[in-house]
């Protein structure tokens, strides 16, 4: 089992990631939290406005609950674990306030710490959008795993924030102190991305921290030339949805079906909102649901599962959403509902899928990817 208490120089914390599994075998925090939490105990009270940007499971701002962060993030997945790492320590819910990725921090900031992302994109368009709320005296501390930070971090830095001073690495964790100058010229927003796809009528749109988001995914692509038309589906899930382009086909098959895009993150579902506005215009026909997984669909409640699930959380590979993803498409698929999924070949999913449905049948298959059909 993993480590769960956290001790810091603001004090000691239970804490715990989120989706929870039974036998965790990885902390809810990394040693880039531990070494910032240090870090931050020799700043002094002065810091009244302060924000954390992809606190992975809430470490930062339940150590700091005190000062009332706010935890900027792309993760519904991380908000929810904040929320439950501040309950779990009999602190008040609201004394860390979540703050989704599409919508833009107020300023001005006296404190900023930085988990860096695994995605470099989402990480730019943070920063521009964060800079204008920064000041010269403004606190700025970024974060993160040796492994995790690429040479484009300090020059993503130095491009938009300021220069950068580098502390010595600890427990293969580093810190990069950012000082805000404002006279480097604020680079215009590249995000969202706009492409085509053959066969809609539109460019899709992609927010910065969206899978693939110059270009359509060789995965998806590869589900999409083996998807039969699924004619007669009335209820029609893409589950991880990402910009939205498997589910958007299917409407484009289906135009009796009702549609529900589902993901954890916010700029997907934003994403797939406005790319299902152009193709449709009438929201009526389709539900965005951010949560996770299927938790809130009820038992029979689809004909059709349309899945390429990730295999890693935050910067941490595994299977834990990918199964539970399958999990819960075995129990709201009706009787002869169907799931596809593409995954990468040597995952395995074609074992790990029999334990949820009665008939799994390999439909197609290259040297990278299979696509797998799925029956109760």
């Amino acid at each position: 089992m993993s480590e769960t208490r956290l001790i810091t120089p603001q004090g000691e914390y239970e804490l715990h990631r989120y989706p929870a599994r039974k036998r965790e075998l990885l902390r809810a925090w990394d040693a880039a939290d531990e070494y910032l939490l240090d870090e931050l105990s020799g700043f002094g009270p002065d810091q009244k406005t302060i924000l954390i940007l992809n606190d992975s499971f809430g470490a930062l701002a339940v150590a700091m609950h005190f000062q009332s962060p706010v935890s900027w993030s792309d993760s519904w997945l991380a908000h929810r674990a904040l929320h439950d790492n501040l309950v779990c320590n009999g602190c008040d819910p609201a004394s860390a306030r979540p703050l989704p990725s599409t919508a833009t921090p107020e300023g001005p900031l006296d404190l900023v710490l930085i988990k860096v992302p695994k995605s470099l994109a989402l990480f730019e368009d943070q920063l521009i959008r964060l800079k204008p709320l920064l000041t010269e005296e403004s606190r700025v501390v970024v974060g993160g795993m040796v492994k995790t930070m690429p040479s484009s971090v300090w020059q993503t830095l130095e491009r938009i924030i300021g220069t950068t001073r580098t502390s010595l690495a600890r427990k293969k964790a580093r810190l990069i102190a950012v000082s805000v100058d404002h006279q480097l010229p604020l680079p215009e927003n590249p995000y969202p991305k706009h492409w085509c796809f053959e066969g809609l009528p539109f460019e899709i749109i992609n927010h910065a921290n969206v899978f693939s988001r110059e270009r359509l995914d060789i995965g998806t692509r590869f589900l999409l030339q083996h998807l039969p038309a699924t004619r007669g589906a009335q209820e029609i899930i893409d589950l991880g949805c990402g910009n939205g382009l498997l589910g958007l086909v299917a409407a484009q098959q289906n135009p009796e079906a009702r549609l529900h895009f589902v993901d954890e993150s916010y700029m997907a579902i934003a994403s797939a909102k406005a790319n299902f506005q152009q193709l449709d215009g009438d929201l009526q026909r389709a539900e965005f649901h951010l949560g996770n997984g299927l938790a809130v669909f009820h038992k029979n409640a689809a004909d059709v599962v349309l899945c390429n699930p990730p295999f890693h959380q935050s910067h941490a590979l595994g299977d834990t959403l990918a199964l539970s993803m399958f999990r819960d498409s075995a129990r709201v698929l009706r009787d002869g509902g169907k799931l596809w999924v593409v995954g990468n070949r040597h995952l395995g999913y074609h074992a790990r899928l029999k334990r949820y449905f009665d008939a799994v049948e390999l439909v197609a298959s290259n040297r990278k990817f299979v696509v797998l059909k799925c029956g109760r």
